[in-house]
């Protein structure tokens, strides 16, 4: 016995000798002073030494080709990737557009050479990654020479964000943004983001807020405006809180979060934008005007569209902004929601020196200017939002604006997961000036707490974008919500996740499809079994892209375009639960037929089709995808493992199916109410009941598995707050007693008058 155990000793060990000298050295040569490509290092070195492979990294020009062991070049000097081609026998690749870059492979007696030729740092750096990615997908094996380019120039992320109580962002009186203020002052935050967004091919990141310059920026001609330190408000008044109003600082309202002077503040994000910089990351400061937080009351300082003082405050801000950071790459503008817009300007005449765009051109386009003349280098990109604003007046008042000038759409509205296109962009490309470019605005403020992934419709969505020609790129994000830290977690990680780490299929999906939408499902199935490989990745895609089917159906159905009016997880708007008759009253909005299946008598009640599904068809489709999600969860969770994120994960794919379970109940039992008024017929209104006692049994199960992985109640920007298992019987059960006490003719005479209205438009 002694004997065979010594044998199987022997032979394991002669294994394990076998297995290293397998894994042997990765010769790496690659320029790592360049800190792209330092950066993509890093992550390969930790990939390989994860695998129990040496890493050494030489510099470039000391490969002569015939290596011993497997070697990576990473090139992008041009007479240098021709003698790298020439040594590996290789395709000199065609120049292309910024960020593109090729594989070109030599093999030779079991010996790898895989050689990264890129046209700049930035496409260097992502032709790393890839080949990091497929050590860590075990697929390195199976690479090709293969040439890539993004497919969309630049793919951003929409942050809003709350620097202070002094300098809020939009609708930042959410639990989110007022628990995340710290963090925006917190380098490890901000490492931790730009590296994650640079491994998914992000280049872009928009920071929106009201009025940044007081905790950006020091204004010599208003000393008084900088701010130091960073503010949190505490002893916050309940109810509504209004944008337009800036929050007076007093003895027992605030708190301070960070300790900073104003250069501390300036030196941080000058800190900020060079990390990001040195991954390939543009930055971008967005605001709405007219708003003065931080500054209300200094010098005269107001929101007041003619007062001058104002103007030459914003002009002298907005030139500081370009010198203090040479790296801002753009600046975007809103032209309304506190200015004097069109339907408010009763005493002032196209002709007034204090109309919407002379006004933003006076502050943004003079203070621009004013920049260049002190460093004719800078060159900041002005992005100027469609959102109440002329094109006409635009072009007009913008046309000496001395760098590129671009437009801001939004694409769906607030739902960007509601269809894979949008007929609201239409009439603006197709009038757009010549030579002038969009950036499309893509909200998500649909999916706050859950893990989505749906490659399908992400790969669609991004292959429906407009085409380059008239697309500067998107930026992607929430107003209801803060982009940082996650506080919604009732088992939160310490510190806590980064939203964009809880949710890493959703952002890793937008990001990498958009730079290249020709990867396959079967690449984000190995995504998926390396990052779960205690269960078949062929289950857990499928768990999640059925699961993730739920919000688009609805959406597409019962629409709210802006984010206050149609919030899904919680089947609301802002100030109440949405009921079966307000399921009933949903109608088609004029000029939108791709989100209009909602016009319930005539058409959908006769069963006539309308955008292909009548409401039981959608019913139908919501259930089919909860059954599946549910079932193909079931499977996974016979596994064993104690893996909490993919735990959570089948949580949040069951939390999906029992509210597409519910939406379809609901909607049959609103439908069948509907037939009930329409015709009278008592044995309709028994089967809406029955089906609305259906959909609360459903809201009980969502509401159980919601509150065991999310904290409730919680407050959100737009949609108000949400208290899931609250609704239980405060909201969802009243859709039974409507139903059983509904009156006929309820909804015969509007309906009628809604729907021909929307024909006759």
């Amino acid at each position: 016995m002694k004997r065979i155990l010594n044998l199987t000793l022997i032979l394991s060990l002669f294994a394990c000798i076998s297995s290293c000298k397998q894994r042997g050295t990765y010769h790496l040569y690659v320029d790592d002073t360049v800190p792209q490509l330092a950066f993509a290092l890093e992550d390969l070195k930790k990939e390989l030494s994860e695998k129990g492979t040496a890493a050494l990294v030489h510099p470039v020009s000391s490969f002569m080709g015939k290596p011993s062991e497997t070697s990576i070049l990473v090139v992008f000097e041009r007479a240098e990737q021709e003698r790298i081609c020439e040594i590996l026998n290789a395709n000199v690749p065609v120049p292309k557009k910024s960020q593109s870059y090729s594989i070109r492979i030599n093999r030779e007696d079991n010996i790898k050479v895989i050689a990264v030729l890129a046209n700049d740092a930035n496409g260097a750096m992502y032709g790393l990654m890839d080949i990091e990615e497929a050590i860590k997908l075990q697929t390195i094996n199976e690479l090709k020479n293969y040439d890539k380019e993004p497919y969309i120039e630049k793919r951003g992320i929409k942050f809003n964000i709350s620097m202070d109580m002094r300098t809020p962002t939009y609708s930042s009186f959410n639990d989110a943004s007022q628990q995340n203020i710290p963090e925006m002052w917190n380098m490890d935050f901000w490492t931790e983001m730009l590296d994650h967004l640079a491994r998914n091919r992000y280049n872009i990141i928009s920071l929106w807020n009201l009025h940044p310059f007081p905790s950006l920026v020091k204004v010599p001609e208003f000393p008084d405006v900088a701010l130091d330190d960073v503010y949190r408000e505490i002893n916050a008044p309940e109810g509504k809180r209004s944008d337009k109003t800036p929050i007076v600082v007093t003895d027992d309202n605030y708190e301070v979060v960070v300790e900073m002077t104003i250069d501390e503040k300036i030196k941080f994000w000058q800190n900020v934008m060079q990390y990001g910089h040195d991954r390939g990351i543009s930055f971008q400061w967005f605001t709405w005007n007219i708003h003065t937080h931080g500054a209300y009351g200094k010098y005269g300082i107001n929101d007041n569209q003619n007062n001058d003082t104002t103007i030459a405050y914003f002009r002298a801000s907005v030139r500081e902004l370009a010198l203090t950071y040479p790296l801002l790459d753009g600046i975007g503008i809103t032209s309304g929601e506190n200015m004097m817009l069109p339907f408010h300007q009763a005493s002032i005449s196209a002709n007034d020196e204090y109309t919407n765009e002379k006004w933003l051109w006076k502050t943004y386009g003079e203070g621009i200017r004013d920049a260049k003349e002190i460093n004719p280098d800078i060159n900041v990109e002005l992005i100027h939002r469609f959102h109440l604003a002329s094109q006409k007046e635009i072009l007009n008042e913008w046309k000496d604006y001395p760098g590129y000038l671009s437009f801001s759409f939004k694409y769906l509205y607030a739902h960007m997961y509601s269809d894979t296109q949008s007929v609201f962009i239409k009439p603006a490309l197709e009038y757009i000036a010549p030579g002038l470019k969009m950036w499309i605005e893509l909200r998500n403020d649909d999916i706050y707490s859950f893990r989505w992934g749906d490659p399908d419709f992400a790969r669609q969505f991004v292959l429906n974008l407009p085409h380059e020609e008239k697309l500067a790129g998107y930026y992607m994000g929430s107003d209801g919500y803060c982009l940082g830290r996650e506080f919604l977690s009732a088992e939160p990680e310490t510190p806590r996740q980064l939203v964009m780490k809880k949710q890493w299929y959703l952002y890793m999906l937008w990001g990498r499809l958009s730079f290249d939408p020709t990867l396959s499902n079967n690449h984000f199935q190995h995504v998926l079994a390396a990052r779960f490989p205690e269960v078949p990745a062929d289950k857990m895609f499928k768990a999640s892209q059925e699961a993730s089917k739920v919000f688009p159906e609805i959406t597409r159905f019962f629409w709210g375009d802006i984010d206050i009016r149609w919030f899904p997880e919680a089947c609301k708007q802002r100030d109440r639960f949405y009921t079966i008759h307000d399921f009933i009253m949903q109608t088609t909005m004029p000029g939108t037929p791709n989100i209009n299946i909602k016009v319930w008598r005539g058409l959908h009640l006769s069963g006539q089709e309308m955008n292909g599904k009548t409401p039981f068809q959608v019913a139908n489709s919501l259930e089919e995808y909860a059954v599946n999600t549910l079932n193909l969860v079931s499977e996974l969770r016979k596994i064993d493992s104690d893996d909490k994120e993919l735990r959570l994960t089948l949580g949040d794919y069951e939390t999906f199916a029992h509210l597409g379970n519910y939406y379809a109940e609901k909607i049959r039992g609103a439908t069948y109410i509907a037939l009930y008024d329409t015709t009278g017929n008592r044995a309709q209104q028994d089967s809406g009941i029955v089906h609305l006692e259906k959909a609360l049994e459903h809201w009980k199960k969502y509401g159980t598995i919601y509150t065991q992985q999310n904290v409730q109640p919680v407050k959100y920007g737009r949609a108000g707050v949400v208290d899931i298992q609250g609704y239980l019987n405060d909201e969802v059960a009243k859709d039974i007693e409507m139903a059983k006490n509904w009156e006929l003719g309820t909804i015969q005479g509007p309906l009628v008058r809604r729907k021909e209205l929307n024909f006759r438009e």
